[in-house]
């Protein structure tokens, strides 16, 4: 089964009311993925609220999305943590549970220098020996994983298969793809540079706003497999107006309200993330109506 290629959704943690993970729904929610032609089914990443959920509500999500998808694509399953000896664990409880593979956000809140980042990943990648893909959010985490660290993991640990970038910074994008061995996967994690990604050399994307416009981003890769980039790029600038919501609130709540009004019962998110302003909401129903007619 090939990684790393492709549109990979990073889907959404559905919550009932009461704020509980929607199993039942999670499997609707992967179907539809599946449906579109996407080509994985990333879990527990940001999108999916990883934060929010107990060690125990993220095992039977990994355990859910695996039966649901039985082996069509493969599983990618977020076990980022602070702490590199709990990273450890749930990797290997995830591998347990049938996923194919795992991303690793950098360690939040404490900052650590790049030779923490590279100590972190080098004792995670030999202790469970499964494939690794990190994950570059500096915006989010305050951290950001220098090329070079990511080009010495890349070269000294063949499990380390890519790299997520949703750093929005199309250069580092750019100097990981150079500074790293052709083996060595980098995948687009801002959804505006889907596109300019592949054009470096990158893989694919795993995607947010493939929660709501899946065949879009389908469309992207596809035409650019093709070989029509006109094409690629008109389905790109297409993903422009929902990305242009994102600033109505705090992520990934905004996704999940488009989510919700395209039919989707993804539910709140987990407070203290709240949308409960119908100006808001209206606003983002608006925009779906007009670009997407949805």
């Amino acid at each position: 089964m090939n990684l790393c290629q492709g549109i990979i959704p990073a889907i959404l943690t559905p919550f009932t009311k009461s704020e509980a993970v929607n199993y039942r729904e999670l499997r609707r929610h992967v179907r539809r993925m599946l449906n579109a032609g996407v080509h994985g089914i990333f879990c527990l990443g940001t999108n999916g609220e990883f934060y929010a959920l107990s060690e125990r509500e993220k095992s039977r999500v990994v355990e859910t999305v695996v039966d649901e998808v039985n082996g069509q694509v493969p599983v990618y399953a977020g076990s980022g943590e602070i702490a590199t000896r709990t990273v450890i664990r749930l990797t290997n409880r995830f591998k347990k549970l049938g996923a194919d593979a795992v991303s690793i956000v950098t360690p939040y809140f404490i900052r650590p220098s790049q030779h923490e980042l590279y100590s972190h990943y080098a004792r995670i990648a030999v202790e469970t020996e499964f494939p690794i893909i990190l994950y570059n959010i500096p915006m989010r985490t305050q951290v950001n994983l220098e090329p070079a660290t990511v080009a010495a993991l890349a070269s000294d640990f063949d499990n380390i298969i890519g790299i997520k970038d949703s750093s929005g910074d199309i250069k580092l994008t750019q100097a990981y793809i150079e500074q790293t061995p052709d083996r060595f996967a980098v995948m687009g994690g801002n959804d505006g540079l889907i596109l300019d990604t592949l054009l470096l050399g990158g893989t694919g994307a795993i995607a947010a706003t493939a929660n709501v416009i899946p065949d879009i981003l389908v469309n992207i890769y596809q035409a650019y497999l093709a070989g029509d980039l006109s094409k690629a790029r008109q389905w790109q600038d297409r993903v422009a107006p929902l990305r242009q919501d994102f600033k109505l609130g705090t992520a990934p709540g905004v996704i999940k309200v488009q989510a919700n009004q395209c039919g989707f019962n993804m539910g709140p998110s987990r407070m203290p993330i709240l949308y409960d302003d119908p100006d808001v909401i209206g606003s983002i129903a608006a925009n779906l109506r007009r670009n997407y007619g949805r």
